[in-house]
């Protein structure tokens, strides 16, 4: 069976992640020949020209960011379809499991494991912030950790898309599970700024050493 070529370079392998907005597939980059990640936009989404207006130029500014503690963003792009348009993103490809999957595991960390993984969500957040980049949604899903141990935040930019057109989430769970994260003046719908992020780590940090999240429910208020 022929595999999908996107943008006559990334070649598609199996999907090794879903989510709300997107599937994320592990892909072949046949130009550089290298493993990459490639996001495709869940299809809603992808039909939406001011979310894809936005998405491009948040998945450019987010490209610019080069931080060991952030997963690089290499490329964006559409792709022509029959019947729909695919949107994707394409990243570097890591080797590791996210918090989300580690806590659910049921594996318990230690109090100075859940420090070094927080202090390097903290660096690559200050990195960002520096370069006038807000991630505006931390949460276990979107934190990898290597194989080696190393922490890395990915996903910069497609909160902040989402939050500009108004899209909203139609998973559940993604959207307790960002609920359980939101700073309360994104809850209300106020403008997210640096301190916004800093809230987020604080309910992380929370969770990584107590095993829950501080707040449960099924809104963010």
């Amino acid at each position: 069976m022929n595999k999908k070529l996107l943008g006559g370079r990334y070649e598609l392998g199996e999907m090794i992640g879903t989510g709300g907005m997107a599937d994320v597939y592990i892909a072949e980059d046949k130009r550089l020949s290298r493993q990459v990640a490639v996001k495709i936009l869940r299809s809603d989404l992808a039909r939406d020209p001011s979310f894809i207006a936005r998405f491009k130029k948040e998945a450019l500014a987010a490209a610019g960011l080069n931080h060991p503690g952030i997963v690089s963003v290499f490329d964006s792009g559409e792709e022509q379809g029959e019947s729909a348009n695919t949107s994707y993103i394409v990243m570097e490809y890591v080797k590791g499991h996210t918090l989300r999957a580690i806590l659910h595991n049921g594996d318990r960390l230690s109090f100075d494991r859940a420090i070094e993984i927080t202090e390097g969500i903290l660096a690559a957040l200050d990195y960002s912030h520096q370069h006038g980049i807000i991630h505006r949604d931390i949460k276990p899903g979107n934190i990898m950790v290597t194989k080696s141990g190393a922490v890395k935040v990915m996903d910069f930019g497609i909160a902040r898309a989402l939050d500009d057109v108004g899209a909203t989430m139609t998973s559940t769970w993604n959207v307790v599970g960002t609920a359980q994260y939101l700073s309360p003046e994104q809850a209300i719908g106020d403008q997210a700024d640096s301190r916004s992020d800093l809230y987020s780590v604080g309910c992380l940090f929370y969770e990584l050493i107590s095993g829950k999240p501080p707040f449960t429910g099924d809104t963010p208020v």
